[in-house]
This record gives C-alpha cells, structure tokens and sequence, in this order.
C-alpha cells in the first residue's frame, strides 16, 4: 500500500499524463520509494490502456531492484538489461539499462506508450535519443522522470515550469539552461520526509583535518581539473592517514561505513589505512567482474566488513538500509552529486538512530549548506549572486524571477513587476518606436512560463506577455525589444526606420555617425564566440532609443589596446573597480559573474570601418 505523500505523486503524474505530451518530473528524496512510484505509474498505464510502459535506470543493481518492487504488485515484468541477463520485452512493464535498449531499439516500437526515467538527473544522449525513436513511431509517447536531485552542473535546475506551488513558477536563464522537462509536478524532500519518520536524521561532526581543495577548477565539461584532483587528495599519506584514523574513531560504535575517494590512488590509500579485514573497495579498475561486484555489495549489505570505499560508484541507487556513516574525502563538483551521497545513509533500519556526515573536502561550504543540509543553492554556471525579484505574469499568474533593475529612488514595485508612484500609477518609459508604457523594474522582457496550446492540444506554447516590447503598426504584435522586423508568421513587417523613427536630438548624430553619440541602454545581449585567430571574444549587441548594433571585445593579452577595450567594457557592465579576476580571466570568467548586468549608457560612434564601437560608459549626461 502506498503512503500518502507516494498516492500524490502518482496522482500528479498521472494529471499530466491525461493532458499533456510534455517530458515532466517528479522531485522524490532518496529513500522515498522512487521504484513504489514508477510501479504505480506504470500499472496505471498498461491497466489504462493497450501500451507497454519502458522503465530505464543508469545501472544494473537499480534494475534489478526496481524490477523486483514490481513484482510485489502481483504482476509480472520484464528485464531488458545486458548486465542482469536478460533481453525480455514480453510483459506490459520493462525494466531495462539505457544502452543496452538503443542496441535494440527496433524492439521498442509503437506498442510502448511511456517511458519512465529513474535518476532523470543523469538523463543522456542515449537516453534522449531511445525517447526520439519511440516518439518517432508513437507521437503520444509520455515521459515522466523522477529524481531526488532536479539539478546539475552548469545547467540549474533541470525542468522550465515548476507547478509545486499555488502558483506556475517560471525558472529564468539564471536558474535552469536548456531544460529538458517541461515542468516540475511534485516534490517531497528529504526534509519532510525525516519530520514524517520516513527518513533517518543526519548530522555533521566538523574536523579540522581536510584536503585543500581550493586549487581546484571546472573544466569544461563540468568537472574538476583530473591533474588539480590528483594533486589535491593523492600522495598525502600522514593527512590521508589521519583522516581516516579520524573516521574510525567517530564511527567506532557505527554499524556501516561509506567512505568517498577521488581517485583509484587515494582509494587504495585509504584502504590502507581502514582496519584489515573489515575493509574492501569498489569501482575504479579493479572488482569490476559483474560477479565479484554482486558479491560484493551483497556481503557489505549482510555486515560482514564495516567499511565500503567507492570510487565513482555507489553514488545512486544503492540501497544498504544499516549505513550509518558517510565519510567524503572528494570534492563533489555538483551539489547534486553531493545531495545522492549524502542519500545512502538515510534509509530506516532497526537499531539506527542517525546518519552520520563527515566531510574532509569543504562540500558543504561550496553548496552553501551550513545551514541545512538537503537544501543546496542552485544556479545555472552563468549566474552570480545579485539582486532578484519576483513577479507575477498579468496573463497567466505564474511567478517569475528577474534581475531587479537598480531603484535608488527607492520606488515601489507592484506584483506584477512595475515601478509605481506613492499614488500607486505606473511610471512610463518610452519604447524605441516612440510608444509609452509601463517601466518594468527588472530586466525580464517576456513571461517564462509555458501554458498548453489550445491548437496543438497535450503542447506547452510559451506565455505571450512581455514587459518590453515592439508594437507591429502593420499586425499590431507584440514583438521582442531588439527585434528588427514583426516576428509573427506572415508579417515581417520592418519595426524600426532608422530614418523616421529618430529623435530630433538624434539626427545630427546619425547624419555624421563618426560623431560620438551618448544614449540610454535598453538592452544588451552577449554571446561568447571564438575569433578567428583563435582568441576569446565577446559578441555583445546594445538596444538603445535609436538603434541596435552589434560589436566585439577581444580578450588578447598580447595587445595593449585590446586589453584596454575589454577592461572599460568589463568595467562598464559591471560599474565598480573590483572586477581584476574577471578582467584577467577572460570571457569564460565574464560569463559565469554576468547576469543581466549592463552599463546605464554608452557613448559610440562609427568607425573607419563603418562599424559602430563604443567609446565611453555611462557618462552622467545624455546627448
């Protein structure tokens, strides 16, 4: 029988499922019975209609361990899995390992009309692609993911909408990059899970022993730095030694022992040091046999050593109910990763008062989690700490978060996002086509959200609102800030006429361009890009009153004037002297600190070249 909370999300899920084609999630704490769910779901499916329902989990052990939950509904399942075995499709549920489906993917045809993913956090091209040739045959195809952990590395959160609260929650570009599910349907942490009883407490013993891992860098796939870890945690010896006589003592009167390596070396170091015979290690290249690893897991499980070191695996899905301790001697590059480590020592077990945190590699100081353990920031890699509000779509009432524009004034700010007088009127701001409307107090042009198509039924079409916009004079559209022609299908009417539309002050400017010109910024875009030199630039478009042009800033340290150009720029955007490591760092560093930010004004010109370049930032008078 299901618990209440597990009822919820099955009810969620299958809301969804009635009504929309759309990949969604659900955001379940380890431990809450993920694999209950999926059954659930998925028994729903196949008694609802005539398709088959694909289970896939990134590993053998969770297979099998899903599969075999299955099972407790009275029906059975098949297991679709090189490493368990089995190559079965015959029942309504399959059960089955990523990679070993897309080899056979002819298999899984129109007859399938679900797919649920476990650990959707880990999603992957091949699963991505098994989902585009089963939706190629069956366009209803429904996805639905679960997950503990709804975030990653460089790209936040992993869904656009969530619909966990009274109303939508759109995440912005500062929060979720390129976000695979459409939205988020339910959520049960970990935290409410341990007030329920569901869940065993944890806490952490801080040490002041701990590797100094604050040499170390992202590369860019999202780890860190192999050499920068190899220098960091291996070859330590006296440390390494002590940390682990530090874990043997606090866990002394401790059931089960996870410790977490960095490397294949430092596991090997510490198993060294970890009493003999009550000690093994797994991953890395050795005890990989499938058999010797079964064997293993089961014999760690039974108690018959205390301690288990890892090396990149165990990380999810492993469920041994008696670990009590949880000893991190990495660095866990995402918070996520952190979040599933944290996980395996959480499960109930009888005699288990707690769980046990030691962290010797400052994880908890890099996801921010001094105060609470479970509750991670998180941000997509492009994003810095700044100031942000919320504010409520006047069209379909879901909550956005935007960079707050600056308000020395100290104006207030009404729900839906717009500066307001003390009697409550909007204040106006004038668009580039002259047209006055209200100014929003963040720099979010158009609503995040995404709402069902009432044309492409079971389709998300984004909100249509916009706080700043381009009215089409041909069609009447709402059209983006910067666009140049009417972005509705049929139209393409030009928006903006250099030669009609400036200002009076404007047009000795425009009839000698080489002349400067200072104006306000409405906007600015900026893309990284590669010259063809092979040098790191910026691709940065200004929207002004008048016009929007493109220019560039090279970061070349060879070349004085260049690195002139880039220091005013990154002094500009961000209006203080205090930006050296991104000055020196380049525009990979630029992109990680940049949210939003812009200069209030620039003073350009056109050059020999007949390109515009800017020339000053925000300069206190507006020519």
């Amino acid at each position: 029988m299901l618990r209440p909370y597990q009822q919820d999300a099955v009810q969620a899920a299958i809301q969804w499922i009635k009504r929309s084609t759309e990949p969604a999630i659900l955001e379940l704490a380890t431990g809450s019975g993920k694999s209950h769910i999926a059954a659930a779901i998925a028994k729903w499916i196949t008694d609802s209609t005539s398709k088959k329902v694909l289970v896939l989990q990134p590993s053998r052990e969770l297979t099998q361990q899903n599969w075999e939950k299955w099972l407790a509904t009275g029906s059975n399942a098949s297991i679709f899995s090189a490493s368990v075995g089995s190559k079965c499709t015959r029942y309504d549920v399959v059960y089955g390992t990523p990679k070993t489906v897309l080899n056979s993917i002819e298999r899984f045809g129109d007859k399938f009309g679900a797919i649920i993913i476990d650990e959707c956090h880990l999603i992957t091209p091949t699963i991505k692609e098994i989902i585009d040739k089963i939706r190629a045959k069956n366009p209803l195809l429904r996805v639905i993911g679960m997950t503990a952990t709804p975030y990653r590395m460089l790209d936040g959160y992993i869904y656009r909408i969530d619909k966990t609260g009274k109303h939508d929650k759109a995440l912005d570009d500062n929060s979720t990059v390129n976000p695979y599910f459409a939205a988020l349907l339910y959520k049960i942490t970990t935290r409410a899970l341990i007030d329920m009883g569901f869940l065993t407490p944890a806490y952490t013993c801080p040490s002041q022993l701990h590797y100094n891992t604050d040499a170390l860098t992202i590369n860019k796939m999202g780890n860190f730095d192999a050499k920068e870890v190899e220098l960091a945690f291996t070859g330590k010896g006296r440390l390494t030694s002590d940390i682990v006589a530090d874990v043997v003592s606090k866990a002394q009167n401790r059931k089960g022992v996870m410790l977490f390596a960095a490397t294949v070396k430092h596991a090997q170091e510490i198993l060294e040091s970890l009493p003999p015979n009550n000690s093994m290690m797994l991953g890395g290249d050795i005890n990989m046999d499938k058999h010797v690893r079964a064997k293993l897991i089961n014999d760690f499980k039974a108690q018959k050593f205390k301690y288990i070191v890892s090396v990149g695996t165990l990380t999810t899905g492993f469920d041994a109910p008696h670990v009590d301790t949880i000893a991190v001697l990495r660095a866990t590059e995402s918070a996520s990763l952190f979040q599933q480590i944290i996980g395996r020592g959480l499960r109930l077990c009888d005699g288990k008062a707690d769980c046990l945190v030691l962290d010797y590699a400052s994880n908890i100081e890099r996801h921010e989690l001094e105060g609470d353990l479970f509750t991670p920031k998180i941000t997509a890699y492009r994003a810095k700490e700044s100031v942000s509000i919320e504010v409520s779509c006047p069209l379909c009432s879901a909550i956005n978060i935007f960079s707050a524009r600056q308000n020395p004034d100290n104006l207030g700010i009404d729900a839906q996002g717009y500066f307001v007088d003390l009697a409550g009127q909007h204040i106006t701001t004038q668009l580039p086509n002259g047209e006055s409307v209200a100014m929003p107090a963040h720099y979010g042009r158009r609503c995040e959200n995404y709402l069902f198509s009432r044309i492409n039924k079971g389709k998300l079409e984004r909100c249509e609102h916009r706080w700043a916009y381009k009215t089409c004079e041909n069609c009447g559209h709402e059209n983006d800030i910067a666009a140049r022609y009417c972005e509705k299908k049929d139209c393409g009417f030009e928006l903006v006429n250099p030669n009609e539309k400036l200002s009076i002050s404007n047009k000795v400017a425009i009839a000698e361009p080489s002349k400067p010109t200072t104006e306000e910024v409405l906007f600015m875009q900026v893309r990284p890009k590669v010259s063809n030199t092979g040098k790191e630039m910026l691709v940065v478009t200004y929207t002004t009153k008048t016009l929007t042009f493109r220019t560039y800033y090279v970061f070349d340290e060879s070349s004085s004037f260049l690195m002139r150009k880039w220091e005013d720029f990154v002094y500009g955007v961000f209006k203080m002297k205090t930006q050296f490591s991104i000055i020196k760092n380049g525009t990979a560093e630029f992109m990680k600190h940049h949210k939003n930010e812009m200069p209030d004004n620039i003073t350009f010109k056109k050059n020999a070249s007949g390109y515009y370049e800017v020339t000053d930032y925000n300069t206190k008078e507006i020519i």
